[in-house]
């Protein structure tokens, strides 16, 4: 019988991501999925399933779910208190929750976002060969609501990682590594030298699409407005506020705000992690 888990407290957001749906961008479908890939992957290794299996994606105040029977789970990413049925259980590893029993993730102690993953996975219905919540383009499941029921897949025969795992902190730093853009001729140097020099910080209007940032405006040599073009994950687009915008999984495949620089894709699963008020420093490199 598939194992269902009840949803007995959304939170804030609470999302189904994997691996996400690339390769549509000529669609205008985002890439989507786990906005900490690396965090998704260890959780699912912790479980013996296979890496980009589908998880629930928390943000800031996590979730409670209930299971109809028994389920393994792993609760990483970010640090938060959990419990199973009011009992503290292990944050990092894998824990056992009875049939009725409520899981419940806590709001994270540090960084933002928190991952549940189940042994077997999430076994939403794949829309584009992927499972995961897209919130610019609609498409995969809706963010989840008090009583949504989840369904999940039947365990695998791969090999559980050791319950024993390193977990990165969130940054107490943000540094982001970056490579001209294709319109960074738009600024003027004393643009360019700031965008590279100056402290920044992350704002609290971020979200899946992008990472906003409070700080110096960055000053254009150019007027005008570009036609739409193709923009890629880590594009660091400059609206008029001058402030720079990291996009991260959930943007739009075009835009017409210039694009300064692109950061590394290495640095993303950071960048998901960063809090309201982090500093910010973008370098070269």
């Amino acid at each position: 019988m598939t194992v269902k888990l009840t949803t007995v407290r959304a939170g804030a957001l609470t999302t189904v991501q994997d691996a996400g749906r690339p390769g549509h961008a000529h669609l205008g479908v985002p890439r989507s999925g786990a906005l900490d890939a690396p965090a998704m992957r260890l959780a699912n290794r912790l479980l013996g399933n296979e890496p980009g299996a589908a998880v629930l994606e928390t943000t800031l105040t996590g979730c409670a779910l209930r299971p109809d029977r028994a389920v393994t789970v792993v609760v990483g990413g970010a640090p938060c208190p959990v419990t199973v049925d009011g009992r503290p259980a292990a944050w990092g590893g894998p824990v056992r929750v009875p049939a009725g029993a409520v899981l419940e993730v806590g709001t994270v102690t540090a960084g933002v976002r928190a991952y549940v993953a189940v042994a077997g996975g999430i076994a939403v219905d794949p829309v584009l060969g992927s499972r995961s919540a897209d919130l610019l383009s609609g498409l995969g499941p809706a963010p989840l609501r008090d009583g949504d029921v989840l369904p999940v897949g039947t365990p695998g025969a791969r090999a559980a990682a050791p319950a024993a795992a390193p977990w990165p902190a969130p940054p107490a730093e943000l540094v982001l590594p970056v490579r001209p853009g294709p319109r960074a001729d738009w600024f003027t140097p004393a643009a360019l030298r700031a965008f590279t020099s100056a402290a920044y910080r992350v704002s609290a209007q971020s979200n899946r699409i992008g990472l906003r940032t409070e700080g110096p405006a960055l000053t254009r040599a150019k007027e005008g407005e570009l036609p739409s073009e193709g923009m890629v994950l880590g594009a660091v687009q400059v609206p008029p506020d001058g402030r720079p915008v990291v996009f991260l999984h959930d943007h739009p495949t075009t835009g017409g705000y210039p694009v300064i620089a692109v950061v590394a894709e290495r640095a993303l699963a950071a960048a998901a992690q960063a809090a309201a008020g982090t500093p910010l420093r973008f370098t070269l490199g």
